[in-house]
This record gives structure tokens, sequence and C-alpha cells, in this order.
């Protein structure tokens, strides 16, 4: 059995190209440049697992020809990881099952309240479709059986916010990310892969830029690494020859397979 990533998007909270934007990258015709919001889709052996639901996830999904998954794992509860939950319920209607969620307690406590209509829907005015999803809440550093796959929750800071990364096999999914917690670093061992925040080029308080991302990857060592969550300010031909050779930009529709 074997682990395929595919990139569902790369880009930033607004993607790329940004709406009113006259840059060069946002009017550039190479499609690496064109980036939706950050997500990935894991897929070992029959079964297929989803981190993030952004508002892109209709067409990504379209896109991909994907007709079910076994699990959704959220990585924190801003706008563009969590705001295209609600096409989740076609996934239910194709598969005849409610879906399983994985998240932290303060996102599932979040969910709960901000989409009240699924989760409590006796409220609702109207009758109405709405998506059947079993939340189950992990906890970092705490393997969890998910799809039949060992998974690990990653405890990372995105500014002030802990979110969480996911460790899958030799994998590690680190988005959003502006510094690895201390307890994590052990998690961070004998990688193939590791997916890494590389916003862009200047400071951001809630975002690595790329050299603080080639640090980590410096530290980590893995076999290959990824940046995603890439803003506007990159080219991706102009940087991309410029990093070290076990290091690629991601983006939009790239698959990776994985050692196991």
């Amino acid at each position: 059995m074997s682990w395929t990533l595919t990139f569902l998007g790369t880009g930033t909270s607004a993607g790329v190209p940004l709406i009113g934007c006259d840059c060069a990258v946002c009017h550039s015709s190479d499609p690496r440049d064109r980036r939706d919001r950050p997500s990935v889709l894991v897929k070992r052996d029959n079964k297929l697992i989803l981190i993030d639901t952004t508002p892109d996830l209709r067409h990504q999904m379209l896109r991909h020809k994907v007709h079910r998954l076994d699990a959704v794992l959220y990585t924190h509860n801003h706008a563009d990881h969590v705001f295209g939950i609600d096409d989740l319920r076609r996934f239910n209607a194709v598969m005849d099952a409610p879906l399983d969620i994985f998240a932290e307690q303060y996102v599932i406590d979040w969910l709960r309240e901000t989409f009240r209509y699924m989760f409590d829907p006796k409220h609702n005015p109207n009758r109405s479709f709405v998506p059947q999803l079993i939340l189950h809440p992990v906890i970092p550093g705490e393997a969890v059986s998910i799809a039949h796959e060992n998974i690990t929750p990653l405890r990372i800071l995105h500014g002030r916010l802990p979110i969480l990364g996911y460790r899958l096999g030799a994998m590690a999914y680190c988005t959003d990310c502006s510094a690895i917690a201390p307890e994590t670093w052990r998690h961070l061992d004998d990688l193939d892969v590791l997916v890494i925040d590389g916003l862009r080029y200047t400071h951001h308080p809630t975002h690595m830029t790329v050299d603080q991302a080639l640090a980590v990857i410096e530290q980590v060592k893995p076999k290959r690494a990824y940046l995603t969550h890439i803003a506007h300010e990159i080219s991706h031909a102009d940087l991309e020859p410029r990093l070290p050779e076990h290091v690629r930009l991601a983006y939009d529709d790239l698959k990776v397979e994985l050692d196991d």
C-alpha cells in the first residue's frame, strides 16, 4: 500500500490571483501561480482523507473527481480552512452515510456554534438537507486511528493561536504555521515529506517566511519538502530554481507519491 498526497490548494486566505490586484503574479500565465485556498487530499490504498474544507472545496472535488471521503481533518477554524463545510453534504448523499470529522475540541465547539443549522437542525425554520457529520475530538501528540490509519495531530502555532498539523505515515502537513511547538519536534523525525507554510519573503505575524521555512526544513531534514500557503508576492518560476534541490514549491493539483 502506498500514500499519495494531492495539493488541492496552495494559496493564502484570499487565494491567488487576488480580487482587484494588478501585480505580475496575479496576472501570471503560469498555472502554478493560480492558487486556491489551502488544503490537501491524502490517499492510502482505497482510503481518502481530506485536510480542511476550504471555500473552494466544490470545484476542488469536481476537478479531481472525488466522489467519496473516509474522513475530514481540520487544522483550525479560520474561514479559509472551514467554510466549504456545507459541501460535505454531497458526500453524505453519494455514500448514503455520515462523515467522520476530526478536530480539536475548541474547533468542534466553534463548528457547533457557527453552523448551528447542521448540528442542531431542530431549530431550522425549514426542513432541508444538511451535512451529517460525526465529530471526533483529537489531542495534539496523541495518535488516533482514522480510516484505519494511525495519524498524529501535531501542535503548531499560527501566531498566538495554537492549531494543528498532522503526521500521516512518513508525511507531516503543517500549513498556517509560524512556529513549531517544542513538544512537536520529536514527531518530525524520519520524514519522507514535510509540507510547511512558506507565505512570502518578508515577516508576517502568523506565517513563516520562505527563509524561516527553510530553517525548519534544515533542522527536520526530511527527504523532501514542499512550501504551501503561498502569497502573490511569490512567483513560482522565480523562486523554485533558487530553492535547495530537495525543496519545492507546491502548486495546485500537484500529486506526490510518499514512502511508507
